[in-house]
């Protein structure tokens, strides 16, 4: 009878035909591996600050331990979106499982999770966080610690990991390995004089990382024969299996035909398929406490598997469910309108299939007098926006026009109610308002000092207040109170411009304020452009206003009529441009004569074109609507 072999510690155990089927040859490690000694696990992630070499340092490592063949290895191995790769940047958080064999001739199982650098995706990050016990925190030897370290590193000491700091980039001119080891002690109080000094690009000090990851991070903890407790760390939609869910096994075993409960929705499923992440799926039978897997089980919608629910079995289940954590909030609301109505079908179908994939996305119908029929739609930040528009009008081909970004602010009735308001053109009337609350943000910017002054006046620009500022080396930190509001613009980008690219940047939502905040609107031939409108400070208003009508003065094109544009607050008109008209040369047939005659001709050709103001419709390109929420000045 043929019989298969695992090490078990310093044993090895018989395993007959009856308890393992006959898998192909291919496949013996995952089944092997399926009750692994839990002090041969290890779980973790890469932190890292945007560009410092997260996804470059997992394709070392899956690469190095024959995880994927040479042959089938790319750069981004993990970025499996086509706009990942174009940007350069991780939307995703990406799992893989990685089989290692140590120096101690033990054969490790190493579950690793890959997590996104921007402050948009930091939810990512945050929920990857808690299925693993330890982290990579990968510093670029030239750079140093950026604003995202920071605040990646924090949630990862939040989540009570144990840190392993990596050097990269070591054999750049530039790069100062001393200095940065120094610096995270310094800035982030991390002993850094035994990190691991690595290229992820040309694979120096690559089974350094690996020795580091199994001797230096702990093992997961875990009961075997207690009641099933796993955490849902991620869904997401596969046209082929249906909602894809990733699990991180805590306490007991789940195997494949299991009947599980959702303990938060109470729903009850049969798992059909259970796999492990190598990257591509690999079949197993069954996972155990400490081990990170993905099962699929006719589950209809994403929205039904709630990332941060417990899952256990439907009988026998476990009684006290996981801390689980908050849903992602939207931060930035916008405006999604197709620039042909006839798209608006198309426009629902890809909102729907986009939002399967993302439960962050939130959306909701609304119309507009301008743009007609379209979605109000809740991102995490401009980034986040950007990649959700980008993804619609590639993969499903439509034409867009985003309207301005705006925050959620809280109106204060003069009844006692409070209401949410997501779109500035919603704004009721200020006599049944008592007061308005904007969202504020504590930013930690980190530039060289020689870029400081224009930082701090950026930042008082934008009605900000300075909280804290130190210096590390020839780096400070500053840190502000900035309005939300005043950041979802073009703050991002006026920070890269006056420090020439080397700011970094990251922020988190601290309360809501209190403010004098006035609902500016824009009127273009006396009708009002909702998707222009704006909630901005009453001492703003003015400047604000002005910049936006001299700007569409230049952007809208003429037409045969004069085009008044108008900034206004309620009734009262703030700024004004006049667009001139086209004109034909009417006078150009009379030659000598009566003046009389050209005076009568040029009378007729102003009444036409009041007329023709009075119904004629001013078509504004989507070009002028970017360019004029792109506030320069």
């Amino acid at each position: 009878m043929a019989r298969w072999w695992r090490e078990d510690g310093h044993n090895l155990l018989p395993f007959s035909e009856r308890s393992l089927p006959p898998f192909p040859p291919y496949l013996q490690t995952a089944i092997c591996g399926r009750m692994t000694q839990l002090d041969l696990i290890r779980n973790f992630s890469i932190v890292a600050h945007i560009d410092h070499g997260k996804s470059t340092l997992a394709d070392r490592l899956i690469q190095s331990t024959g995880t994927v063949a040479d042959r089938d290895m790319k750069a981004q191995l993990l970025d499996s979106m086509d706009i990942e790769r174009e940007r350069g940047i991780t939307i995703k958080a990406n799992t893989v499982r990685i089989d290692y064999k140590a120096k101690d001739g033990k054969t490790y199982v190493l579950n690793l999770i890959d997590t996104p650098g921007h402050v948009d995706f930091g939810y990512e990050v945050s929920r990857s966080m808690r299925a693993v016990e330890g982290s990579l925190l990968v510093v670029d030897a030239s750079q140093g610690v950026e604003a995202q370290t920071l605040a990646n590193v924090y949630q990862a000491l939040d989540a009570g990991h144990e840190i392993v700091p990596v050097l990269n980039k070591i054999d750049l001119p530039a790069a100062e390995p001393e200095r940065i080891r120094q610096q995270i002690e310094d800035v982030i109080g991390l002993d850094a004089s035994d990190a691991v000094l690595i290229s992820a690009k040309s694979g120096l000090g690559i089974p350094d990382v690996l020795e580091a990851i199994v001797t230096r991070l702990p093992p997961p903890k875990g009961d075997r024969d207690a009641p099933l407790k796993a955490m849902l760390v991620d869904s997401w939609y596969d046209p082929y299996l249906g909602v894809v869910v990733m699990l991180r096994v805590m306490d007991g075993v789940v195997k494949k035909g299991d009947r599980i409960r959702m303990m938060q929705t109470n729903a009850v499923y049969g798992i059909e398929k259970l796999a492990v992440l190598k990257p591509h799926m690999v079949d197993i039978p069954e996972l155990g406490p400490g081990e990170i897997g993905i099962f699929t089980a006719q589950i209809k919608q994403v929205r039904d598997t709630r990332v941060g629910d417990t899952v256990t079995h439907e009988r026998k289940g476990c009684t006290d469910p996981l801390p689980g954590f908050k849903p992602a909030q939207p931060v930035v609301f916008c405006g999604l309108f197709p620039v042909d109505a006839a798209q608006f079908e198309d426009l629902r179908d890809a909102i729907e299939k986009l939002s399967l994939n993302d439960a962050s996305f939130s959306t909701e119908m609304e119309t507009s007098a301008a743009l007609g029929f379209g979605f109000r739609c809740g991102f995490l930040g401009l980034l986040h926006l950007e990649v959700i528009r980008d993804r619609l009008e590639r993969e499903y081909n439509l034409e867009l026009i985003t309207t301005a970004p705006s925050v959620v602010f809280h109106l204060y009735m003069k009844d006692g109610e409070v209401r949410d308001l997501h779109n500035p053109a919603d704004m009721p009337d200020l006599t049944f308002v008592d007061h308005i609350e904007e969202p504020r943000i504590k930013a930690t910017i980190m530039v060289p000092d020689e870029y400081l002054g224009d930082i701090l006046k950026l930042c008082q620009d934008r009605r900000g207040i300075q909280m804290d500022m130190s210096y590390a080396g020839t780096r400070a930190m500053v840190v502000y109170d900035l309005p939300l509001a005043e950041v979802v613009f073009d703050f991002y980008d006026r920070l890269k411009s006056v420090s020439q690219g080397y700011a970094s940047f990251d922020y988190v939502l601290s309360e809501y304020r209190e403010d004098f905040l006035v609902k500016m609107s824009i009127l273009v031939n006396d009708e009002p452009v909702d998707a222009l409108s704006m909630m901005v400070h009453r001492d703003r208003a003015e400047m604000r206003g002005r910049a936006m009508v001299e700007k569409l003065k230049e952007l809208i094109p003429r037409h045969m009529f004069k085009i008044p544009i108008q900034a206004a607050i309620g009734g009262r008109v703030i700024a004004r441009e006049t667009l001139s008209a086209m004109r034909k040369d009417v006078t150009a047939k009379c030659y000598g004569g009566d003046a009389s005659r050209k005076k009568k001709l040029l009378e007729k050709q102003k009444e036409g074109k009041k007329r023709m103001r009075q119904f004629g419709k001013v078509e504004i390109p989507q070009e002028a609507f970017i360019s004029a929420l792109k506030m320069d000045n």
